[in-house]
Protein backbone atom coordinates (compact mmCIF):
# COMPACT_ATOMS: atom_id res chain seq x y z
CA UNK A 1 0.00 0.00 0.00
CA UNK A 2 2.90 2.70 1.43
CA UNK A 3 4.86 1.59 -2.23
CA UNK A 4 1.18 2.55 -4.19
CA UNK A 5 1.10 5.68 -2.67
CA UNK A 6 4.47 6.70 -3.80
CA UNK A 7 4.20 5.76 -7.11
CA UNK A 8 0.67 8.21 -7.33
CA UNK A 9 2.74 10.93 -6.22
CA UNK A 10 5.07 10.82 -8.61
CA UNK A 11 2.97 10.32 -11.52
CA UNK A 12 1.02 13.51 -9.53
CA UNK A 13 3.98 15.40 -9.80
CA UNK A 14 4.89 14.41 -12.87
CA UNK A 15 1.72 15.35 -14.36
CA UNK A 16 1.75 18.46 -12.83
CA UNK A 17 5.02 19.41 -13.64
CA UNK A 18 4.11 18.81 -17.46
CA UNK A 19 1.20 20.97 -17.13
CA UNK A 20 3.10 23.86 -15.65
CA UNK A 21 5.81 24.22 -17.90
CA UNK A 22 3.45 24.09 -21.01
CA UNK A 23 1.76 27.60 -19.54
CA UNK A 24 4.99 29.08 -19.18
CA UNK A 25 5.68 30.92 -22.59
CA UNK A 26 9.38 30.64 -23.40
CA UNK A 27 11.54 33.59 -24.05
CA UNK A 28 12.97 34.06 -27.55
CA UNK A 29 16.92 33.90 -27.29
CA UNK A 30 18.87 36.69 -29.25
CA UNK A 31 19.65 34.17 -31.59
CA UNK A 32 16.04 33.53 -32.72
CA UNK A 33 15.31 37.35 -32.80
CA UNK A 34 18.26 38.15 -35.04
CA UNK A 35 17.20 34.78 -37.36
CA UNK A 36 13.83 36.31 -37.21
CA UNK A 37 15.10 39.84 -38.55
CA UNK A 38 16.86 38.18 -41.47
CA UNK A 39 14.09 35.95 -42.05
CA UNK A 40 12.19 39.24 -42.96
CA UNK A 41 14.91 41.11 -44.81
CA UNK A 42 15.74 38.47 -46.77
CA UNK A 43 11.86 38.15 -47.84
CA UNK A 44 11.74 41.53 -48.70
CA UNK A 45 14.61 41.61 -51.32
CA UNK A 46 13.11 38.85 -52.63
CA UNK A 47 10.32 40.88 -53.16
CA UNK A 48 12.20 43.07 -54.66
CA UNK A 49 14.23 41.56 -57.13
CA UNK A 50 11.31 39.95 -57.93
CA UNK A 51 9.51 43.37 -60.06
CA UNK A 52 9.09 42.57 -63.60
CA UNK A 53 11.50 44.95 -65.71
CA UNK A 54 10.09 48.06 -67.33
CA UNK A 55 8.57 47.57 -70.64
CA UNK A 56 6.70 50.12 -73.31
CA UNK A 57 3.47 49.10 -72.03
CA UNK A 58 4.60 49.24 -68.40
CA UNK A 59 6.84 52.25 -68.20
CA UNK A 60 4.51 54.92 -67.96
CA UNK A 61 1.54 53.44 -65.98
CA UNK A 62 4.81 52.94 -63.89
CA UNK A 63 6.18 56.23 -63.87
CA UNK A 64 2.69 57.75 -63.53
CA UNK A 65 2.44 56.29 -60.08
CA UNK A 66 6.14 56.54 -58.93
CA UNK A 67 5.64 60.41 -59.73
CA UNK A 68 3.17 60.63 -57.39
CA UNK A 69 4.43 58.68 -54.77
CA UNK A 70 8.02 60.16 -55.20
CA UNK A 71 7.74 64.27 -55.50
CA UNK A 72 11.77 64.65 -55.70
CA UNK A 73 13.22 67.27 -58.23
CA UNK A 74 16.69 68.60 -57.02
CA UNK A 75 19.51 66.24 -57.44
CA UNK A 76 22.87 66.52 -57.05
CA UNK A 77 25.87 65.02 -60.07
CA UNK A 78 29.18 64.57 -58.75
CA UNK A 79 32.30 64.67 -61.15
CA UNK A 80 35.83 64.72 -61.06
CA UNK A 81 35.98 67.87 -62.27
CA UNK A 82 33.68 69.08 -59.50
CA UNK A 83 29.72 68.99 -58.88
CA UNK A 84 26.58 70.99 -60.04
CA UNK A 85 22.49 70.51 -58.99
CA UNK A 86 19.61 70.49 -61.58
CA UNK A 87 16.39 70.98 -60.73
CA UNK A 88 13.67 68.35 -62.93
CA UNK A 89 10.59 70.53 -64.43
CA UNK A 90 7.05 69.12 -62.52
CA UNK A 91 5.91 70.26 -66.27
CA UNK A 92 7.58 66.69 -68.00
CA UNK A 93 6.56 64.63 -64.86
CA UNK A 94 7.14 61.31 -66.91
CA UNK A 95 10.80 62.68 -67.57
CA UNK A 96 11.01 63.85 -64.36
CA UNK A 97 10.02 60.79 -62.50
CA UNK A 98 12.12 58.42 -64.36
CA UNK A 99 15.51 60.21 -63.68
CA UNK A 100 14.73 60.43 -59.66
CA UNK A 101 13.57 56.53 -60.09
CA UNK A 102 16.90 55.44 -61.96
CA UNK A 103 18.78 57.92 -59.30
CA UNK A 104 17.33 55.42 -56.18
CA UNK A 105 18.03 52.68 -58.35
CA UNK A 106 21.79 54.00 -58.35
CA UNK A 107 21.78 53.84 -61.85
CA UNK A 108 23.54 56.72 -62.82
CA UNK A 109 26.51 55.99 -60.25
CA UNK A 110 29.98 55.12 -62.30
CA UNK A 111 28.02 55.82 -65.86
CA UNK A 112 29.96 58.49 -67.49
CA UNK A 113 29.55 61.98 -69.45
CA UNK A 114 30.46 60.02 -72.53
CA UNK A 115 30.02 62.28 -75.33
CA UNK A 116 31.21 66.56 -75.32
CA UNK A 117 30.84 68.49 -78.48
CA UNK A 118 32.74 71.71 -77.73
CA UNK A 119 30.22 74.52 -77.95
CA UNK A 120 27.46 72.37 -77.64
CA UNK A 121 26.72 69.85 -75.34
CA UNK A 122 27.60 66.73 -73.01
CA UNK A 123 25.75 64.10 -72.94
CA UNK A 124 26.04 61.05 -69.90
CA UNK A 125 24.27 57.87 -68.61
CA UNK A 126 26.09 55.61 -70.59
CA UNK A 127 29.03 53.39 -70.17
CA UNK A 128 30.51 50.40 -71.28
CA UNK A 129 31.07 48.74 -68.15
CA UNK A 130 29.21 45.17 -67.68
CA UNK A 131 27.46 46.52 -64.29
CA UNK A 132 25.53 49.08 -66.23
CA UNK A 133 24.10 46.37 -68.81
CA UNK A 134 22.88 44.36 -65.87
CA UNK A 135 21.45 47.68 -64.33
CA UNK A 136 19.75 47.92 -67.48
CA UNK A 137 18.19 44.36 -67.88
CA UNK A 138 17.33 44.31 -64.15
CA UNK A 139 15.48 47.68 -64.77
CA UNK A 140 14.19 47.61 -68.19
CA UNK A 141 13.94 47.81 -71.69
CA UNK A 142 11.76 50.89 -72.33
CA UNK A 143 11.51 54.27 -74.58
CA UNK A 144 9.28 57.46 -73.43
CA UNK A 145 7.38 59.34 -75.51
CA UNK A 146 8.68 62.99 -76.23
CA UNK A 147 6.87 65.68 -73.82
CA UNK A 148 7.82 69.03 -76.19
CA UNK A 149 4.35 71.13 -76.03
CA UNK A 150 4.81 72.99 -73.36
CA UNK A 151 6.60 75.40 -74.00
CA UNK A 152 10.03 74.61 -72.38
CA UNK A 153 13.17 76.06 -74.89
CA UNK A 154 16.95 74.57 -74.55
CA UNK A 155 18.39 77.44 -73.58
CA UNK A 156 21.94 77.64 -71.52
CA UNK A 157 22.10 75.13 -68.71
CA UNK A 158 18.85 72.84 -70.05
CA UNK A 159 18.78 69.49 -69.40
CA UNK A 160 17.04 67.42 -72.28
CA UNK A 161 16.26 63.69 -73.38
CA UNK A 162 18.06 62.40 -76.36
CA UNK A 163 15.88 59.77 -78.59
CA UNK A 164 16.95 56.79 -79.08
CA UNK A 165 19.80 55.40 -81.29
CA UNK A 166 16.98 52.51 -83.14
CA UNK A 167 14.81 53.82 -86.01
CA UNK A 168 12.80 56.28 -83.97
CA UNK A 169 10.83 58.49 -86.43
CA UNK A 170 8.62 59.65 -82.90
CA UNK A 171 12.03 60.65 -81.61
CA UNK A 172 11.04 58.61 -78.58
CA UNK A 173 13.61 59.79 -76.00
CA UNK A 174 16.06 56.63 -74.49
CA UNK A 175 15.37 56.86 -70.79
CA UNK A 176 18.96 55.85 -69.65
CA UNK A 177 20.52 58.80 -70.73
CA UNK A 178 20.55 62.48 -70.59
CA UNK A 179 22.27 65.82 -72.10
CA UNK A 180 22.74 69.38 -70.56
CA UNK A 181 23.12 72.58 -73.70
CA UNK A 182 26.52 74.32 -72.71
CA UNK A 183 26.13 76.43 -76.09
CA UNK A 184 25.60 80.25 -75.54
CA UNK A 185 22.65 81.51 -75.36
CA UNK A 186 21.37 78.51 -76.09
CA UNK A 187 20.54 75.79 -78.68
CA UNK A 188 16.76 76.45 -80.28
CA UNK A 189 16.78 74.41 -83.05
CA UNK A 190 16.26 71.28 -81.00
CA UNK A 191 13.13 72.77 -79.86
CA UNK A 192 10.08 70.63 -80.17
CA UNK A 193 12.69 67.49 -81.44
CA UNK A 194 13.84 66.41 -77.48
CA UNK A 195 12.20 66.93 -74.34
CA UNK A 196 13.69 69.72 -71.83
CA UNK A 197 12.90 68.35 -68.48
CA UNK A 198 15.34 70.25 -66.46
CA UNK A 199 17.80 72.75 -65.88
CA UNK A 200 21.48 73.30 -63.87
CA UNK A 201 20.94 75.77 -61.40
CA UNK A 202 24.57 75.22 -59.19
CA UNK A 203 27.44 74.43 -60.92
CA UNK A 204 27.88 75.35 -64.32
CA UNK A 205 31.28 76.00 -64.62
CA UNK A 206 31.69 72.75 -63.96
CA UNK A 207 29.74 72.00 -67.25
CA UNK A 208 31.52 74.45 -69.07
CA UNK A 209 34.94 72.27 -67.73
CA UNK A 210 33.78 69.06 -69.31
CA UNK A 211 33.01 70.82 -71.86
CA UNK A 212 36.77 71.96 -72.91
CA UNK A 213 37.59 68.25 -72.17
CA UNK A 214 39.54 66.82 -75.69
CA UNK A 215 37.51 64.22 -77.45
CA UNK A 216 38.60 61.33 -79.48
CA UNK A 217 36.55 60.64 -82.56
CA UNK A 218 33.56 59.39 -80.75
CA UNK A 219 33.13 62.18 -79.29
CA UNK A 220 34.29 60.51 -76.10
CA UNK A 221 36.45 62.53 -73.62
CA UNK A 222 39.72 61.25 -73.30
CA UNK A 223 39.53 61.94 -69.23
CA UNK A 224 36.43 59.53 -68.26
CA UNK A 225 33.93 61.71 -66.29
CA UNK A 226 32.50 59.30 -64.19
CA UNK A 227 29.10 60.63 -61.98
CA UNK A 228 27.36 59.83 -58.98
CA UNK A 229 23.79 61.33 -58.64
CA UNK A 230 22.33 62.11 -55.42
CA UNK A 231 18.99 63.73 -54.54
CA UNK A 232 18.45 66.83 -52.68
CA UNK A 233 15.56 67.64 -50.69
CA UNK A 234 12.50 69.17 -52.81
CA UNK A 235 13.22 72.34 -54.32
Amino acid sequence: MERTMHLIFFVTLFVVSSCTSKQQPKTPSVQSIKKGIDTVKTTAAKKQDAAEPLTDKTAIPFLQQYGKENAENTVRIDTPLGSFDLLLFDQTPYHRANFIFLTKQKYFDNTYFHRVVPGFIIQGGNSDNMDTGQKRRKIGKYLLPPDTRNGLKHHRGVVSMPSSAIENPHKLASPYEFFIVQQDPGAYHLDGKYTVFGKVIRGMEVVDAINALPIDKREWPLTNMRMRVTILEKN
